[in-house]
């Protein structure tokens, strides 16, 4: 298993849900040990699996967006968890789990971020964990299941990768940036996202499109991708990756004043930032959904 991060902590007593107990620092070791223990659920289940049948496909939004046996495993596993060890938290997770919060904390969950990769095979999916106080994520883990690899950030404390810290996307203009994006599940939505794209690479040196929001993020503020943008997101797809890229230096945000959350998110590094934000709102990336 991979070093611990500077969060990691002794397990907490089961009754640890009081406002006291709701550190950041304390928040984010408990999200990356729920995180790697999904992931070892998430893990073990593919390898199991016979063949693809065996995964117990479902679909959700569209026939394309895919739910597992491996999702709703992973999404039990943390939320019996955490019952048992905050069970004054709310709980908000992409399968369908829901809980009120009356410790003033809640967890936003995306059991499997990359779901249709983890059905091919495709190494890029992770288990995403944030806590929120009022609404704001203050702390985060995201599992990497293939690689074994655990980012973690909080509040204030900067971001980590199995402990080694994380200071962002390199420093090149927006005319060298390799960007990461994603679509959506929507046909016609992701015929507008094409059209986006379009007039994004002409600007940009490349793009890469991997499959996990979640992920993405965390590779901003590891400095393996330089930028990321997409629309069509949810909450659970971004609330731990988005604290991750911005407590490891980047800069994350929505457009036209709005913050960094569904349905649109963008991270780069500062040289790019305002060349990047003000190319995607002249394009209206943030508008495909939008009639007309």
């Amino acid at each position: 298993m991979a070093a611990a991060t500077p969060f990691s902590f002794p397990d907490p007593p089961l009754d640890s849900a009081g406002a006291a107990d709701a550190q950041p620092a304390l928040l984010a070791a408990l999200a990356e040990r729920l995180a790697r223990g999904a992931g070892e659920v998430v893990a073990r289940l593919r390898a199991e699996a016979q063949d693809v049948a065996a995964l117990g496909i479902t679909t959700k939004s569209t026939d394309t967006d895919l739910v597992t046996a491996a999702d709703r495993a992973s999404e039990q596993y943390i939320v019996s968890a955490l019952r048992s060890a905050r069970p004054a938290d709310g709980v908000r997770s992409e399968e369908g789990a829901h809980a009120p919060a009356t410790s003033g904390v809640r967890w936003v969950i995306d059991p499997i971020d990359g779901t249709v990769n983890y059905v091919l095979g495709l190494p890029h999916h992770a288990v995403s964990i944030a806590a929120q106080r009022d609404g704001v994520t203050i702390a985060a883990a995201v599992h990497d299941v293939a690689a074994g690899r655990t980012y973690c950030a909080a509040t204030g404390s900067g971001a980590f990768a199995d402990g080694r810290p994380l200071s962002g996307p390199r420093a090149v203009p927006l005319a060298h940036a390799v960007l990461g994006t994603g679509f959506t599940y929507d046909a016609a939505e992701r015929g507008r996202q094409g059209a986006v794209l379009a007039r994004v690479l002409p600007r940009v040196a490349n793009m890469r499109r991997l499959g996990s929001a979640a992920l993405d993020l965390c590779l901003v503020a590891d400095g393996q991708l330089d930028a990321f943008y997409e629309y069509g997101i949810n909450d659970w797809d971004v609330a731990a990756g988005v604290l991750v890229a911005a407590e490891a230096g980047a800069t994350v945000s929505g457009l036209r004043g709005r913050p960094a959350a569904a349905p649109f998110v963008a991270a780069t590094g500062p040289m790019a930032a305002a060349e990047f934000f003000a190319l995607l709102e002249q394009i209206g990336a943030d508008r495909i959904g939008m009639p007309g």
